[in-house]
């Protein structure tokens, strides 16, 4: 019974170590905006936008794993840091933080039917009615 168990423990190791690896992947993020937009814009510009500093598009925010990826890659907080950060500017009057929506598909929506909408949804949502600007 013993060497039974021992001759399985590689096969129950690899299969541990490949759910674990799996467990931790993280999905792409795509950050979009309207097919028709035209202009250029860069990761920095993105968190700027995200951050209420540029107005030239409006945000559009979601919950989720793809939050979490953009939130950590994009604006270099966690999600703790991003709603305190706008705790404070809503509290001193200093704006408001992004509406967010409740999935990718309303993202997708409501970037494509919005000329100055961006948003960010996960990469394997992407479909033609968005143009995606970047991936995470």
């Amino acid at each position: 019974m013993m060497i039974h168990l021992i001759k399985r423990l590689p096969l129950k190791l690899a299969l541990l170590s490949m759910l674990i690896v799996a467990g931790g992947a993280k999905a792409e993020v795509a950050v979009v905006v309207n097919p028709g937009y035209s202009g250029a814009v860069d990761k920095d510009q993105v968190a700027q936008i995200f951050l209420g500093k540029d107005k030239s598009l409006t945000p559009f925010m979601q919950k989720g794993a793809a939050a979490d990826e953009f939130i950590d890659k994009v604006l270099s907080r966690n999600a703790s840091q991003y709603k305190a950060y706008w705790a404070k500017l809503a509290f001193t009057g200093g704006g408001r933080p992004p509406k967010e929506l409740g999935n990718d598909a309303e993202v997708l929506t409501t970037v494509s039917s919005s000329d100055s909408a961006i948003g960010f949804v996960d990469a394997a949502a992407v479909n033609d009615s968005v143009k995606v600007l970047f991936t995470l």
